[in-house]
């Protein structure tokens, strides 16, 4: 039965150009889009889906499964260094 809410991180893939979600809380949860928008989208349908199917939804009426999305970015920032 779900008695909390849902924690997902998510990470840009710089190689492959798109976020990539997972989750602890949802088991066998992987996914990417090009967008966090588009990501949601598709958590939206996966995460019912794949709680459904881990016995983690025993509720079929549940209709509100909170979900925190956590985007993380990391970038190298090159300095022009100054001569003179």
């Amino acid at each position: 039965m779900l008695s909390k809410d849902i924690n997902v991180e998510a990470f840009w893939d710089e190689e492959a150009l798109v976020w990539v979600a997972t989750s602890a809380d949802v088991p066998g949860m992987i996914t990417e889009s090009d967008t966090m928008e588009h990501l949601m989208q598709k958590l939206k349908i996966l995460i019912p889906e794949l709680l459904q199917a881990n016995g983690l939804l025993s509720d079929p009426n549940v209709t509100d499964i909170p979900i925190h999305l956590l985007g993380k970015w990391q970038e190298v920032i090159k300095t022009q260094t100054r001569n003179g």
